[in-house]
């Protein structure tokens, strides 16, 4: 039990968008490699109208698993994507080094408006060095790095909620700029927040509404969230979102089968993975964490443990938002067959189950 925390009772699912072209093993002879404008757009829409709640598009200017590999570009698609879908809350990611504050914050009140306020932003302040190496951007220190997220969080917060804003800080210097037209849907677009460092729970906790968790047992996500309730903060309590990586099958035998099928694909890839991560700043949380608990997947996968029958998946799913846990961004593989399998089979029964009592 996690102090100070209650029950969800209606938690939302959501779907990563494939940025990368694939969220598991590359070599699936089902799912090929396809970070296309074509496939990611048929995926969201059909993602809208199976009923899923949102889709995040991560970002990364160039594939982090090769630079040879193709890698959708993060806000341009958010943007048309707002436009072709109707329902669906589209999540984009950012990593603060990559745009000036002034500029993002009236890209990401654009894209509020042609949604009709369903828009998001990810705060997520980068591990992948090349990515800024290369572009001549010096990949700061991990500290420094989450301590100018913080000053662009602050600049952008502010002029979305329709301020004028002024800010001197280390980093920005910002003076009396206001945009228009201010969001006519709410009061400002939902502000998404990753990483599990201390300076990062600590930006939650200040500038978050919603709090992404890597997969990771449970009783480490119940650590984390007891520790980010527990902090001071002004205004509504921060919800919270995981990572995961469901199979589902019509049993448990059949749900690990296919879990010891992805492994075995994932073995034969493993280089492709090892190279990315002597690529990643070694004191990135994130990865620390999945040395601990290996996966299928990115952001935590299936250490999240929605692996199971149909009815396990669901009773799981259910544990995690009894623990607190609002939104769980979901990736398969492969992606459509496993995501429509989901909508279909699981998110009924998850429904159907009822919510403990509020702690």
């Amino acid at each position: 039990m996690v102090i100070g925390m209650t029950a969800v009772a209606h938690p939302r699912f959501g779907v990563w968008t494939v940025v990368y072209g694939s969220w598991g093993p590359f070599d699936h002879p089902e799912d090929p490699v396809d970070a296309s404008w074509a496939r990611n757009r048929e995926l969201v829409v059909e993602a809208d109208r199976l009923g899923f709640d949102s889709t995040l598009i991560a970002q990364h200017v160039v594939n982090p698993f090769g630079d040879e590999l193709d890698q959708l570009e993060t806000w341009t698609s958010a943007a048309a994507l707002a436009a072709l879908t109707e329902k669906i809350e589209i999540i984009a990611a950012i990593k603060p080094y990559l745009v000036h504050p002034v500029v993002l914050a009236k890209q990401a009140l654009q894209i509020e408006e042609i949604s009709g306020g369903r828009f998001g932003l990810n705060l997520v302040n980068a591990w992948f060095k090349p990515e800024l190496e290369r572009a001549g951007i010096a990949f700061a220190e991990h500290d420094e790095r989450y301590a100018y997220g913080r000053e662009w969080i602050s600049v952008v917060r502010s002029l979305l909620n329709g301020e004028r804003t002024s800010f001197q800080g280390k980093y920005f210097q910002v003076s009396d700029y206001q945009l228009r037209p201010i969001d006519a849907h709410r009061e400002r677009p939902t502000i998404y927040v990753g990483g599990e460092s201390d300076p990062a729970r600590a930006l939650v906790a200040d500038k978050a509404d919603v709090w992404f968790i890597n997969g990771q047992p449970r009783d480490e996500v119940s650590r984390l969230i007891s520790d980010v309730a527990a902090r001071p903060r002004e205004g509504a309590p921060v919800r919270f979102g995981l990572s995961a990586f469901p199979v589902a099958r019509e049993t448990d035998e059949a749900a690990e089968a296919e879990l010891a099928s992805l492994w075995e694909l994932a073995e034969a890839g493993k280089a492709r993975w090892e190279r990315l991560v002597a690529d990643a700043d070694p004191k990135a949380v994130m990865f620390q964490t999945f040395t601990k608990y290996p996966h299928i997947g990115t952001n935590g996968g299936t250490a999240a443990g929605l692996v199971g029958s149909y009815d396990t998946v669901a009773r799981r799913i259910r544990d995690w938002a009894d623990l607190g846990i609002e939104t769980f961004m979901l990736q398969f593989q492969p992606f459509e067959r496993e995501m429509r399998r989901f909508a279909e089979e699981v998110i009924p029964r998850v429904r159907a189950l009822s919510p403990a009592r509020p702690f």
